[in-house]
């Protein structure tokens, strides 16, 4: 009797947390239509550490992720993404450390940003933790003006910029679902030139992400997640996604953004690899993802250590 409450109870927050996932997406859907920094990708709901370092406390494991996403396929000069991130647990104290690297660019611009992180937990209850996180690292921008063939002066002299980057991360967890809230991005000096200060990748970012795992049957999950995203002088974006695990190796999922792009989803957990792939398209005839610019996106995973033989999936 008492395990049957228990299960009624678990269900009642699962639909409450997914139903304030909806209603973020529904809130903010009208008036979304932006830009997104390169850094933003399809596949946040397997690897969120980017974008909140606390993340990393979900999984026990060691692990090394790279990513690659080439977005308008046919455009010259779009805008193609690279990441690499390592994540080491420190079971002593309930902690994580790792490295993320991430490589943006687009036509003339180059972004790299490197980053290091500590993550710590703390227990709350039996089941319920408390995570934060604290970053730090730099972002270097360059533009290649030079290269154009333009008689405007303004458009004459190549920029280039390095300044030091800090930022942090909160995330509430369970074994079920996680709320995390993060500024990883966070710019300690101005940037000196108006030509940067107008580059949306040096503005300090903020990022609000959800998500949860439920059985579907004895043999199918589903995991819905959300990924809120702003930068000062941007429009607030929204992400959801929602994926069914099958048997916990074959993944089949949806993503859309409101920037009026789609994409699908399908991932593969063999052994201690995870390999995903995604295409987006956009959802409007005047949109540049749209059916003859698509986006593509693949990430591979490895996993080490222990936890490493179950297939992480939150």
């Amino acid at each position: 009797m008492n395990m049957d409450r228990t299960d009624n109870k678990k269900q009642q927050y699962q639909l409450i947390v997914l139903s304030l996932c909806l209603l973020l997406l529904v809130i903010t859907a009208h008036r979304v239509d932006a830009q997104q920094r390169g850094g933003n990708y399809t596949q946040y709901m397997d690897n969120l550490t980017t974008f909140n370092p606390a993340y990393s406390l979900l999984d026990k494991a060691g692990s090394i992720t790279t990513l690659a996403r080439k977005q308008w396929v046919g455009i010259d000069g779009a805008p193609v993404t690279y990441l690499i991130n390592g994540n080491l647990p420190i079971e002593s104290i309930n902690g994580a450390a790792g490295l993320t690297v991430f490589n943006d660019q687009l036509a003339i611009e180059r972004q790299t940003e490197v980053n290091v992180y500590f993550a710590k937990g703390i227990q709350l209850s039996s089941t319920d933790y408390l995570g934060v996180s604290i970053n730090g690292g730099f972002r270097n921008y360059t533009a290649n003006y030079s290269t154009l063939d333009s008689t405007d002066p303004t458009f004459r002299n190549d920029v280039r910029g390095t300044k030091p980057n800090i930022g942090f991360g909160v995330i509430y967890y369970t074994d079920w679902y996680y709320l995390g809230i993060s500024a990883p991005e966070l710019t300690l000096t101005s940037l000196g030139t108006a030509s940067i200060q107008g580059n949306t990748n040096f503005r300090n970012h903020y990022y609000f992400s959800g998500a949860l795992i439920t059985d579907v049957s004895n043999e199918i999950k589903f995991k819905p997640a959300t990924l809120l995203s702003y930068a000062g002088g941007v429009p607030l974006t929204a992400d959801i996604s929602g994926t069914f695990y099958i048997k916990e190796t074959l993944g089949l999922g949806v993503n859309y953004r409101t920037d009026k792009t789609m994409a699908g989803i399908i991932i593969l957990n063999i052994n201690t690899f995870h390999v995903g792939y995604s295409y987006q398209l956009g959802t409007s005839s005047t949109n540049l993802g749209g059916f003859n610019n698509a986006t593509h996106e693949i990430s591979l995973s490895y996993r080490f250590g222990s936890g490493s033989a179950s297939p992480k999936l939150l």
